[in-house]
């Protein structure tokens, strides 16, 4: 084992790629799957409904909306805080589970163990929050659920690096990247619809992400790995694992820190999208949900068009760096509208504009990120950063702007947005070894 380890460890000193565009780090080979794997993809298409969709949706609109009818007065600053320590909890137990998944070895595989339990964990915290009229109760309990949230994201997403050729990467992120549009826009129009009895909303939630689960672990077909060699924990492989990566990571450091400027310029916008068209614009609360289920459609829509055409069109062009910082620009142009008019059709124009970038980035992004890994044995614990930039971006773009809004306004938030996405793209730019 110490052998594999130092073996794998030279491959890890020479990066993913030998040359631009020639991908190194894949399990499996192109010539081992010669078709597309269409039951992983539809697996992978479901992959963000599970846990994202439901989850997602309850912190930005049920929760702001269970907060308002709780303590109205410091709503803004519950979710703020909400968001910090969801961070914290966050930031811990996505690096923990995706470099625990990469080690385990069960009769049930290495990822489901993970996935099927952070799922319970999720719907019963959910269930809890749900009865519950405290916001320091709703926020203790929010920290399992952030914890379930990181557990089932380390290990759901390196899915396709387990299972698929590089050739089939872009198609297969494709199905990933319309399954988190349709998570992040078709349930918050659903969650939109529960604004008047939240606690019902919750408990649709908490039932959609179990049986989306189910459904997608039946898709998926995760074998045993008892017949894996179990990996002997020394200060070698503990490093290898349980640490951040330093052989051959530049480009993988670049692609973390731009996904995590892109998501909390776009979260910090829609975070506090109830209390933007009643706070900012001036709407009560039943014209707010009319906008909100408006605002949702309009991302749906857009945003799945734009992830069908952005995989397909990336594996022609053979191009995947371009179409990231394109969508990442986008969306720091949206924010724009809404900064100058405080309208509701700016808000919309805000959301036809950023569902072009979200539907873009979110069908190509995977490919990108599995195009820098630095080791295809570690994908769980790698993968899991990036996702936990993706996760601490959402929580922290929260947190950032409680203290926006609470200091300069609804206003600053969209200028803050633009900073934020034009950084983001810039950083993914200078990935050097991935067209």
């Amino acid at each position: 084992m110490d052998s594999k380890i130092s073996n794998d460890n030279k491959k890890e000193e020479k990066g993913t790629s030998s040359v631009i565009g020639e991908i190194t780090n894949a399990k499996v080979k192109d010539s081992e799957q010669p078709k597309l794997p269409w039951m992983i993809s539809s697996a992978m298409f479901l992959a963000p409904l599970c846990w994202y969709g439901p989850i997602g949706s309850t912190r930005s609109v049920l929760i702001p909306q269970l907060f308002s009818q709780i303590d109205p007065a410091n709503k803004v600053w519950a979710v703020g805080i909400l968001a910090t320590v969801a961070s914290i909890t966050g930031a811990i137990a996505n690096l923990l589970f995706g470099a625990f998944s990469d080690v385990t070895r069960t009769r049930f595989g290495k990822r489901k163990p993970y996935i099927v339990l952070g799922t319970l964990a999720i719907a019963i915290s959910l269930c809890i929050i749900a009865n519950m009229r405290s916001v320091v109760g709703i926020i203790l309990v929010w920290i399992v659920a952030a914890a379930a949230e990181n557990a089932i994201a380390a290990a759901i997403y390196p899915q396709i690096s387990d299972r698929v050729a590089p050739k089939w990467r872009g198609t297969v992120s494709t199905f990933y990247g319309v399954g988190f549009t349709i998570a992040q826009q078709g349930f918050a129009l659903l969650a939109a619809q529960f604004l008047g009895n939240v606690k019902f909303g919750i408990y649709v939630m908490a039932g959609c992400t179990v049986v989306l689960a189910i459904i997608h672990e039946l898709l998926i077909q995760e074998k045993g790995n008892l017949d894996e060699p179990r990996v002997k924990f020394n200060k070698q492989s503990l490093k290898k694992y349980f640490f951040f990566p330093t052989k051959g990571a530049r480009d993988f450091y670049f692609a973390l820190a731009g996904k995590f400027c892109m998501v909390v310029g776009s979260t910090i916008v829609t975070t506090f999208e109830l209390y933007i068209f009643t706070d900012y614009i001036g709407q009560n609360t039943q014209d707010a949900g009319h906008s909100i289920s408006i605002f949702s459609m309009i991302m749906l829509i857009i945003g799945v068009i734009f992830a069908l055409v952005g995989g397909p069109l990336a594996d022609k062009m053979k191009r995947v760096k371009g179409p990231v910082v394109l969508a990442t620009f986008a969306l720091g142009a949206a924010a724009l509208f809404p900064l100058f008019v405080a309208k509701p059709w700016a808000m919309f124009v805000y959301a036809i504009i950023a569902a072009f970038g979200n539907g873009l980035y979110n069908s190509v992004d995977g490919a990108l990120n599995m195009d820098v890994l630095p080791s295809a044995d570690t994908a769980g614990k790698d993968l899991g950063l990036i996702n936990l930039a993706n996760t601490l971006g959402q929580m922290l773009g929260a947190m950032f702007a409680s203290a926006v809004v609470a200091g300069f306004g609804y206003k600053s938030i969209f200028i803050f947005a633009v900073f934020m996405e034009v950084i983001g793209g810039f950083l993914i730019w200078s990935i050097k070894r991935v067209r």
